[in-house]
């Protein structure tokens, strides 16, 4: 058995907006200079944008 294959060895993260926790190989990200955003889906994703683009008004 590949070292690689052992779930429990899983990275996970949390989704920024739902806090859903995902294996970093299936999140979504949002990088910028300084700090790397990821997202459980697009759902998730448009939210945080929409959330962006409101404070910025």
């Amino acid at each position: 058995m590949n070292a690689n294959d052992n779930p429990a060895e899983t990275q996970m993260v949390a989704c920024e907006i739902c806090l859903k926790e995902i294996p970093v190989s299936e999140a979504k990200s949002e990088e910028a200079t300084d700090y790397v955003l990821y997202f459980c889906g697009i759902d998730c994703y448009q939210q945080w944008k929409q959330q962006a683009e409101d404070e910025a008004q």
